[in-house]
């Protein structure tokens, strides 16, 4: 889940490694101290989406996880100054007469808990489970995420920006206030926030790996995680077993270049919605071919663009940004974006369609469980973000870029908001290169998927080598949902296939 850091985009990826480091002369030889792992209350466990039926499962797994914390350098330039903590955890494999190792598993960020994900994966489908029949699953919490030691910034202030197009001077006023959040972060614990970088993650990573025992360490990644992976994989090289990358992250990161990426996507993705609605013409009216719907489509999000409209049971007001969000919406959504575009047509209450308003969050909004532990870091996803950003846009860089993006992708560009960016970051730009590494590597790329575009797939490869796995669908990481079988085969022999159909079109 590439997760946007606060007040940037929808999803961070970021620059990864020097080749060939190796651990810090006079570094302590790590350790796993394992204790007894946190309690969970059904309504924690529900809060993650199991349903009342898995709960059972879900603590006969959590009986068998084992949960530790390795020390690492907060600086691995200073391997005996300050020491802090990964959590891990470890579902030890079943068939321990044939175990094939550890595999590490990460879902993405930055920012993201992998504490659980062992238990996740299993109880997603039972082909998943069966990667545990061979191998350790470890989870982890990289640093400044859930039980590894962290810090976090106070949420950002402001208040949403008028509905409709937005005007320069609303621009002016998100940038500036952008700014002054991303310098406040940024001093408030400069020592720390400083260290959080992928490089340094993926150094976590083969700590975790000795610790464990283990001459090499199996990976799979999703979103950033498959930046992680690239990482650890181009410093880490001889360490490294098997690698699945799934919906990969660029291979050279700019803020620029991730959101033209990301629009041109969304906008492509649009095509494939809109010759899906004029399928349907005799339910939802749009026209009976795509150019029909794209036109119909435009001009309604033009038309709520100039008079947005605000409803009496829903704080948010709708408006071409509404349209555009629902017209680039991914394939298993499509039945109710396209309901909702239709309601928005036909609409003339002063209440939100029922459709229109599960999107606009009208709905009750149930607070996670107090007790909850940490999903996402915001802090650490900004901080890994912005410490990898090269670009640090000014204002007007950053609002002829969004203006651009507007133009190019007119039914979807709206759906994208303006943003600062890493502008104001005060700590250090530290890029890092990945680059080709022998041995066995997956890299999963989706074919319509706007988030992590195709494309960066190819990219990815020519800059790290591997072989392409191609997923016919548009969803984000959907490999261990849509596609296990090859996940597992490829994890249990070594081989895999070409690719496989993914989620299928409604």
């Amino acid at each position: 889940m590439f997760r946007v850091p606060t007040g940037a985009l929808a999803l961070a990826f970021l620059l990864a490694g020097t080749p060939n480091a190796t651990a810090a002369v006079g570094q302590p030889e790590p350790a796993v101290n394992w204790s007894s792992c946190p309690a969970y209350s059904d309504e924690v466990i529900r809060s993650r989406g199991f349903p009342d039926a898995q709960i059972p499962k879900f603590r006969a797994l959590l009986s068998r996880m084992e949960c530790g914390k390795v020390s690492v350098p907060l600086d691995y330039r200073k391997p005996r100054g300050r020491q802090i903590t990964i959590a891990i955890t470890r579902l030890k494999a079943v068939d321990r007469l044939h175990r094939l190792g550890s595999l590490a598993l990460n879902p993405g960020g930055p920012g993201g808990s992998g504490y659980v994900m062992p238990i996740e994966i299993i109880l997603m489908n039972a082909t998943n489970a069966q990667l545990n029949d061979k191998y350790d699953l470890i989870g982890f919490d990289p640093r400044g995420v859930g039980f590894s030691t962290k810090v976090n910034c106070p949420p950002p202030g402001g208040k949403p920006p008028a509905p409709g197009p937005l005007t320069k001077e609303a621009a002016k006023s998100i940038y500036d206030s952008e700014v002054a959040t991303n310098k406040a972060c940024g001093k408030s614990d400069p020592g720390f926030l400083g260290r959080l970088t992928t490089m340094n993650m993926a150094r976590d990573l083969d700590r975790v790996r000795a610790a464990l025992g283990e001459r090499k360490l199996d990976f799979f990644g999703v979103s950033w995680g498959t930046w992680l992976g690239a990482v650890y994989r181009s410093t880490f090289p001889g360490n490294v077993g098997r690698m699945f990358l799934d919906s990969v992250a660029l291979p050279r990161f700019r803020l620029d270049d991730f959101e033209d990426g990301r629009a041109a996507a969304a906008e492509r993705g649009f095509s494939r919605l809109a010759a899906w609605i004029a399928r349907h013409h005799d339910t939802y009216g749009f026209g009976t071919s795509a150019k029909e719907v794209r036109t119909a489509i435009l001009a309604l999000g033009r038309a709520y663009d100039g008079t947005p409209k605000q409803y009496t049971d829903v704080a948010v007001p709708a408006d071409g940004g509404l349209v555009a969000m629902l017209a680039s919406q991914s394939s298993p959504g499509w039945p109710r974006a396209a309901k909702a575009l239709k309601e928005l047509r036909d609409d003339t209450g002063t209440t939100a369609p029922p459709t229109v308003k599960e999107f606009l969050g009208g709905g009750p909004q149930t607070p996670p469980p107090a007790d909850a532990p940490e999903q996402f870091n915001t802090t650490t996803s900004q901080a890994v973000f912005c410490n990898e950003d090269p670009s640090r846009l000014g204002f007007s860089a950053a609002w002829t870029a969004y203006q651009r993006r507007l133009e190019q992708n007119p039914v979807t560009g709206r759906a994208g908001r303006f943003s600062a960016g890493c502008a104001g970051w005060p700590l250090l730009v530290q890029k890092v290169r990945v680059h080709r590494t022998a041995g066995s590597l997956v890299l999963s790329g989706h074919r319509y998927e706007a988030v992590s575009p195709y494309e960066w797939t190819t990219h990815m490869r020519s800059a790290i080598g591997g072989k392409v796995f191609t997923v016919k669908d548009d969803m984000h990481g959907s490999v261990l949902r849509e596609c296990p079988a090859d996940l597992v085969s490829y994890f249990t022999t070594g081989r895999i296939a070409r690719g496989c159909g993914g989620a299928a079109t409604p």
